[in-house]
């Protein structure tokens, strides 16, 4: 554990040994690019309550829809979460989200993956592209596939998308995105202070998938479970409440936004 790790805010006072906060300089959209309905409602949420509020663009790229998550048949899951990932949207402000079909449970990092999120990388033209924890130990155990399909194809497609020689088919112009950041890292580099009313919406947000959360079973409550994870982002942030991420630049935080002038 490192000394940032350690560090216990006191009275959100800025600190030397915090992590320091992730600069927002010029940003103006964000892609978020997960493998299933709910996986961004594990604290990056209160981010993107927090970015929309100050006016960000936000867009949810899901590469499934869920469908083998629950007991039900999946033509009847895929709708069903659809509509709970909908309200989850909504209650932190996202408008925009997509949602590829590909099938769930069994994602395969390859071409056709990093074509798909590339394309929509290049329409949206963001300045960050999130994706969740991709490593093969996280959350305390072996990560699920999807999982680690998702974030080494986004890492890929981020890069890709800034190829014009690379996915030549596609007709959108290429697009270099400034940084790709990784929630659920543990091993964060920055952090994203939030307020009352982003874990509030955070809360509201996870609380959205309410069938899965029964389906589930013995899922901890979302009104305790999701603000003691941003606790523990605000003890390393040197705030009440943080989600804190693990960046990495692409073409310089501090770059200014090719749409800038738009």
């Amino acid at each position: 554990m490192t000394e940032a790790q350690d560090a216990t805010p006191t009275g959100g006072e800025e600190r030397p040994d915090a992590l320091p906060p992730l600069p927002e300089e010029g940003v103006r959209r964000v892609l978020c690019v997960v493998a299933h309905p709910d996986d961004l409602e594990y604290g990056a949420s209160a981010a993107v309550s927090t970015w929309t509020r100050r006016g960000l663009e936000v867009t949810y790229l899901l590469l499934t829809a869920g469908e083998a998550g629950m007991a039900d048949p999946p033509e009847v899951v895929a709708p069903l979460r659809e509509r709970e990932q909908r309200a989850a949207c909504a209650a932190v402000g996202v408008s925009d989200l997509r949602i590829l079909g590909e099938p769930d449970g069994m994602l395969e990092h390859g071409l056709d993956l990093r074509r798909a999120i590339a394309r929509v990388v290049r329409q949206v033209r963001p300045d960050l592209v999130l994706t969740t924890n991709f490593d093969v130990e996280a959350y305390g155990g072996l990560n699920q596939a999807d999982h680690r399909a998702a974030g080494l194809a986004t890492v890929d497609a981020a890069r890709d998308a800034a190829n014009p020689w690379v996915f030549r088919d596609l007709v959108e112009e290429a697009w270099q995105a400034r940084a790709l950041l990784v929630a659920g890292s543990d091993r964060p580099t920055h952090a994203v202070i939030v307020d009352t009313e982003a874990v509030e919406a955070a809360v509201a947000s996870l609380a959205s998938h309410r069938a899965y959360l029964e389906h589930i079973g013995d899922h901890p409550a979302p009104e305790e479970f999701i603000p003691a994870i941003l606790r523990d982002g605000g003890r390393v942030a040197g705030g009440e409440h943080a989600v804190v991420l693990r960046v990495y630049e692409l073409a310089g935080l501090g770059a200014e936004s090719a749409d800038a002038g738009e």
